[in-house]
């Protein structure tokens, strides 16, 4: 009896390693705050059909320094932003339309609209999420600017 109670110790001692974990797994769905839902852009300008080919996705952290304007560019699909720093201005060069996104607010770009972004009194940090297909560039700059990024 005497010689049992050590291997008693020492299955208990190892009991946790062998044990599930004490931590409760619930399973739940989670809540979801719809940040943007859109079929047009943020000037208002209704996105078109969308290409049958494989879709690829890029999402990029696009930073501008305070007092930055972006080069005009365009974009040749439709994509989405999130002001995660800062705020953002976006310029509609043909129409003259501008719009302030504050941070923690998410917007819906332009599609084959000549724009620009432009940062205010603090550095900006945008999160970019574009629907792109392969070979297809996110951004392309209006004649005579350089890349947006």
């Amino acid at each position: 009896m005497h010689g049992s109670i050590p291997v008693l110790a020492a299955c208990l001692a190892l009991a946790p390693i062998f044990t599930p974990s004490a931590h409760a797994q619930t399973v739940a769905s989670g809540h979801r705050d719809i940040l943007l839902q859109s079929t047009k852009s943020w000037n208002g300008v209704a996105y078109e059909k969308y290409p049958t080919t494989q879709p690829e996705l890029m999402m990029i952290r696009l930073t501008i320094p305070a007092h930055t304007a972006l080069p005009w560019h365009t974009h040749p699909v439709p994509n989405a932003g999130y002001v995660l720093q800062g705020q953002l201005t976006i310029h509609d060069r043909d129409s003259g339309k501008t719009e302030t996104f504050h941070q923690g607010e998410a917007f819906a770009e332009s599609v084959n609209d000549i724009h620009r972004g432009e940062s205010g009194d603090t550095q900006t940090v945008v999160l970019l999420t574009y629907a792109l297909t392969p070979g297809t560039q996110p951004s392309i700059p209006a004649k005579g600017e350089k890349p947006e990024y």
